[in-house]
């Protein structure tokens, strides 16, 4: 399970998103076999989903991130829950770069430097809103800091990182959105632009054993603070069979019943996990019956 806090000022002007999501990342790569760079790509992503999705209020609430560049990963995506739960999906998940010009995995490689953000959020009623900002640097974390300050107007600073082992597996990953709320102060603003600029990486600080916890209590040195909230969270697709029918039932009539007389067996793979849902000729006939009605 991943670790996801959120704290704040006690004077209400700073308030911040702090997430251990290795449990996460690693999972996405065991489900999606990707390739260290996409792996980190993938999962900063992930990493940014889980807190925004964790920032929404409604039970059925959703944060869905589409990252759609000229990299050869092509599209990303992530999708966060209310709960902080969070899926997600790759286009192409194994993309082999050199490191880039730092000696590190060459995520804005992977995913690109031309091309938009998108942030849609689905609130379970109305249409979903959509917003969107260009791609800046392919980081991510960059992207969706710009993304808050232009399309929120929201001072932001975001940071995500995935630490991954010469086998492919994931050593940590985590990140940390921290804001500052209507009123803040120019001295609020310093400190938070100090601490900020002092902290170490989080892959190196939670390689270093630092807990979510921890990070907070840098974030806001010099600030009192609280603890707001503390969950669980985890790699987690809510698809179904009875999902995948009503998709299905969608495709419409004509083209149900040719995929009965053309296929002995109907397969639909989920985007997200490993399911893969089988459908018999009758079956398909059947489901062809309920797009009539």
């Amino acid at each position: 399970m991943a670790k996801l806090i959120s704290a704040m000022t006690k004077s209400g002007e700073v308030i911040c998103y702090i997430i251990d999501s290795t449990d996460i990342v690693a999972r996405a790569e065991q489900i999606h076999k990707t390739s260290a760079a996409v792996t980190a790509a993938l999962g900063r992503l992930l990493t940014a989903a889980s807190i925004m999705g964790a920032r929404l209020k409604g039970e059925t609430d959703s944060v869905n991130l589409q990252l759609r560049g000229d990299g050869p990963a092509g599209s990303l995506l992530a999708v966060g829950e209310s709960t902080g739960n969070v899926r997600g999906y790759v286009q192409n998940p194994v993309v082999e770069l050199p490191l880039n010009n730092s000696g590190k995995l060459d995520v804005a490689g992977v995913v690109g430097t031309d091309g938009f953000l998108y942030v849609i959020r689905d609130f379970g009623f109305g249409e979903p809103y959509v917003g969107s900002t260009p791609i800046v640097s392919g980081e991510i974390a960059e992207d969706i800091t710009h993304y808050y300050a232009t399309s929120e107007q929201t001072p932001t600073v975001c940071a995500l990182g995935v630490l991954v082992n010469t086998d492919l597996t994931v050593i940590n990953a985590g990140g940390f959105i921290i804001q500052l709320l209507p009123g803040a102060n120019e001295n609020a603003i310093d400190k938070i632009e100090a601490n900020v600029s002092r902290i170490a990486p989080i892959t190196e600080l939670l390689s270093e054993g630092k807990s979510p916890e921890d990070i907070a209590e840098m974030l806001f040195e010099g600030f009192e603070y609280d603890i707001l909230e503390q969950r669980v969270t985890e790699y987690h697709c809510d698809c179904s069979r009875e999902r995948v029918e009503r998709i299905l039932i969608s495709i419409g009539t004509n083209d149900l019943m040719q995929m009965a007389e053309e296929q002995p067996v109907t397969e639909v793979k989920c985007h997200f996990c490993p399911n893969v849902y089988k459908f018999s000729p009758d079956e398909v006939r059947k489901l062809a019956d309920g797009a009539k009605q």
